[in-house]
């Protein structure tokens, strides 16, 4: 039962991170006025297509178990940065304040998910074990 839900947990932790790659490519100029109200000014193409690669390819390997803990890696190295450049609660008017300490809070859970994958890798269900247990017809 245990593998069965790291199946389900590496499936909901990696759509959040794919659909953000679809919102990203289906709303392109509108994340870079938003990168822009953030002071991300520098490369912003370079920028949003290096993230949108990131979010794409961590998120799946992510979902098929595949290198699960690189992917992990990779979106960390997305994810805590602009956790922290987002929701900076800390800076906001009062009146933003609760909700974005809210995201703030919900995005270091979503990594908190990100480092149990990184650490105890994609379990039994997984692309990788099953190329690994794979028989080849006709090699013996």
């Amino acid at each position: 039962m245990k593998h069965l839900f790291d199946l389900v947990g590496r499936i909901f932790l990696s759509f959040i991170f794919l659909f953000e790659a679809y919102d990203s490519i289906k709303f392109f100029n509108d994340t870079k006025v938003t990168m822009t109200s953030y002071g991300l000014t520098w490369r912003q193409d370079m920028l949003l297509y290096g993230a949108i690669f990131v979010l794409i390819l961590g998120g799946s390997l992510i979902l098929t178990g595949y290198r699960s803990s690189f992917g992990a890696i990779l979106l960390l190295l997305y994810w805590v940065p602009a956790t922290f450049i987002i929701h900076s609660f800390w800076n906001d008017p009062i009146e933003l304040q609760r909700q974005q300490s809210i995201e703030f809070m919900k995005n270091i859970a979503i990594t908190g998910g990100l480092i149990m994958v990184m650490v105890n890798g994609s379990g039994r269900y997984s692309i990788k074990r099953l190329f690994a247990t794979a028989r080849v017809p006709g090699a013996d």
